[in-house]
């Protein structure tokens, strides 16, 4: 899809539509979709009149609405467009009708994901605001209420997680059969690699086999190189475009799951909006845990092994995180993450990828691999 566009001097000329207008068109979606869904709520809830002072099922979609509005970097959409640029080059605006559509439904099933995974983790915010079932733990107990609060706050956020889904899949729903069976591929490895994260911190996994699978399903394939692919499916791409597209998103998605490592144990709490250190109480099995297991000291293997115990102390928590960075098994995650964006960049350079998608995939690809939340 293209834009008249006027230079200072008075000429026009066509520019390719931008990714920020994709996410523009994609938050338009969402906004239109959850005022549908207020509607039909309300009607539905409407035999039921909720009393002052107390808990009431409203919170549900509330709480979904309040998450939605916190915003995000939109990495998902912006994957959408760019595989749709790098199959048409802009020039199938027809097509490009799917491309907000596709946005719009990740963003959602991200929700979900994000909702849901939080419950997983026990963790108590999300992009600097308490997350959806410390909220609804707090309003548990400022009314009152009967029963265990922290159970309460986690089953109103698997509903409003599983509200999330839903309405995903309803925009899902609507798109041409062979992009439906790509999105549950998509769903489907979501769900794989957030099994295999819960299984591999029970089974105390610390090998770098491991966590770098976790990191392809769970964070690589849904991050960049599904989405991707969806949109290069709606602008009709090539089997040779798709290769291209694979191993770029394969790369670009291990430098996401790697920075999100990073970010995790010695972030900026005011920039990613959540507690550092929560991935080394939870034992989770990331690459970072892997390579520690490898290089640490006997002094520090003894600590290592206690993470996901519910066990550690704040100063022991600290005291891995800086031993993450003297040990330099940072250095060495940083220095993965730049050897994933020059394969990104390699693969750029194939000829089915338009000429009007490379710079911009890779601008992407150094956007995801350094940002700082």
């Amino acid at each position: 899809m293209t834009l008249v566009d006027t230079d200072r001097h008075g000429r026009h000329g066509l520019a390719p539509i931008s990714d920020d207008q994709t996410v523009a068109a994609v938050d338009r979606l969402i906004a239109d979709t959850m005022s549908r869904l207020r509607a039909d709520w309300a009607a539905l809830s409407a035999a039921v009149v909720p009393r002052p002072d107390v808990l009431h099922t409203d919170s549900v979609l509330e709480l979904l609405s309040g998450l939605l509005a916190t915003g995000g970097k939109r990495f998902r959409p912006r994957m959408v467009h760019w595989g749709w640029l790098a199959a048409t080059g802009g020039n199938d605006p027809a097509s490009y009708h799917h491309v907000p559509r596709i946005g719009a439904a990740l963003e959602l099933l991200h929700g979900f994901a994000l909702i849901h995974d939080d419950v997983m983790d026990g963790s108590e915010t999300r992009r600097g605001y308490p997350s959806v079932h410390a909220q609804a733990r707090q309003q548990h107990v400022r009314w009152g209420s009967f029963g265990d609060p922290q159970r309460y706050g986690e089953n109103i956020a698997i509903l409003a997680g599983d509200l999330a889904h839903s309405e995903a899949s309803m925009i899902a729903a609507e798109l041409p059969a062979h992009l439906r069976t790509l999105w549950r591929t998509l769903s489907v490895e979501l769900m794989i690699g957030q099994g295999r994260d819960l299984v591999g911190a029970a089974n105390g996994r610390r090998d770098l086999e491991h966590a770098r699978q976790v990191a392809r399903a769970k964070s690589g394939a849904y991050t960049v190189w599904r989405p991707l692919q969806l949109g290069a499916a709606a602008g009709g791409g090539s089997a040779e475009l798709f290769d291209a597209l694979e191993s770029y998103g394969i790369a670009v998605g291990e430098a996401f799951a790697l920075r999100d490592d990073i970010l995790g144990v010695i972030g900026d709490e005011r920039a990613t909006g959540k507690p550092v250190g929560d991935d080394l109480i939870a034992g989770k099995p990331t690459v970072l845990l892997a390579l520690a297991t490898q290089r640490f000291s006997p002094k520090w293997q003894r600590l290592l092994a206690r993470t996901g115990s519910g066990e550690l102390s704040s100063e022991e928590v600290e005291g891995l995180r800086q031993e993450l960075i003297n040990s330099g098994v940072i250095d060495e995650v940083e220095s993965m993450i730049s050897a994933a964006v020059q394969q990104a960049s390699a693969a750029l350079e194939s000829p089915a990828v338009h000429p009007s998608a490379r710079e911009g995939l890779l601008r992407l690809a150094h956007r995801v691999a350094w940002r700082s939340a």
